[in-house]
C-alpha cells in the first residue's frame, strides 16, 4: 500500500548471536540513509533494546496496546541515532502469551506507522506462534546466524516454518560474528544449500558481519557502534547490508 513502511522482520531461532544488536546497528545505518526507521522490540520476554542502548522509556507496547497513548506518545527517539524505538514489555512472558488478536494489532499499527519508511522488528528468539506470524506478515524476513552448528540447525528451522507460513516470501540469509569475509561466505553456503535442497527455497545473502571486539566495547558502554567506532569492520559491514537494503541516497 501506498506510504506504508517496509517491514523487515529479524529472526535468529536461536539466542546469543547477536539479533538485536544487528536490529539496533541496522536501524542506525538506515537512518544515516535518510530512511524514516522505527525499531520495534519484538522479544516480548526478554525486551531489551533500551537496555542495551541505556535508554529508559516513558512508554512501551503495553501503553499502545491499552490505548493509554497513541503511537506518536509511545515511541521514543535515539538521541544520535535518528531512529525511533518502540520498547517491547520485559517480563511480560512472550509473544506466545498475547492471543491472535493482540498480535494482529501490533501488526496493523506497525503497518500503519504513518511517516516511516521502514520498521525493524526485532523479534524474540525461538519458533513460537506469535514470532512466526509476524515473520508471516512481514515484507521480508532477515535470519541471522552464525557459523555454529547450532545456530545454523536453528535458523534452518525459521526458514523451514517461514517456507511453510508464506508462499512468495521474500527470506534472506544474515551472518553475523564471521571470522573473515570467506568464512561467512562458508557459513551461508551451508545454510543455502540446505535450503535449496530440503525446502525448495533459495535465500540470498543480505551480507556477512565479521567478528570485531569493538562491537562488545560498543555493548558494554551501551553506545552504538557507528557512532563509538564508525570506521570499524563489522560497522562498514553493517552499512553495506543497509546501503543494499534502502533505496535513499546515503547522507
Amino acid at each position: 500500500m501506498p506510504n506504508r513502511p517496509r517491514l523487515i522482520a529479524i529472526a535468529s531461532g536461536k539466542g546469543g548471536v547477536g539479533k538485536t544488536w544487528v536490529a539496533i546497528t541496522l536501524a542506525h545505518a538506515l537512518a544515516a540513509r535518510r530512511d524514516s526507521v522505527l525499531l520495534f522490540d519484538g522479544d516480548l520476554g526478554l525486551a531489551n533494546v533500551d537496555v542495551q542502548l541505556g535508554l529508559t522509556p516513558n512508554h512501551d507496547l503495553g501503553a499502545l496496546l491499552t490505548g493509554r497513548v497513541p503511537l506518536a506518545e509511545a515511541v521514543m527517539r535515539h538521541p544520535e541515532g535518528g531512529f525511533d524505538i518502540l520498547a517491547g514489555i520485559s517480563g511480560s512472558g512472550s509473544l506466545s502469551g498475547l492471543d491472535p488478536a493482540a498480535v494482529e494489532r501490533i501488526l496493523a499499527l506497525l503497518r500503519d506507522a504513518a511517516g516511516y519508511d521502514t520498521v525493524l522488528l526485532d523479534l524474540g528468539a525461538g519458533l513460537e506462534r506469535g514470532v512466526r506470524r509476524m515473520a508471516a506478515a512481514a515484507d521480508m524476513l532477515l535470519t541471522v546466524a552464525t557459523e555454529e552448528p547450532t545456530s545454523l540447525t536453528d535458523a534452518y528451522a525459521v526458514l523451514k516454518l517461514y517456507a511453510s507460513d508464506t508462499r512468495a516470501g521474500d527470506a534472506r540469509i544474515l551472518v553475523n560474528q564471521a571470522a573473515t569475509h570467506a568464512a561467512g561466505m562458508r557459513t551461508y553456503e551451508t545454510l543455502r544449500r540446505a535450503c535449496t535442497s530440503f525446502l525448495r527455497l533459495d535465500p540470498p545473502l543480505a551480507g556477512i558481519v565479521r567478528r570485531d571486539d569493538r562491537v562488545r566495547d560498543a555493548i558494554r558502554r551501551q553506545a552504538l557502534l557507528l557512532v563509538r567506532h564508525p570506521t570499524c569492520q563489522a560497522a562498514m559491514d553493517v552499512e553495506a547490508i543497509a546501503a543494499g537494503l534502502s533505496q535513499k541516497v546515503a547522507a
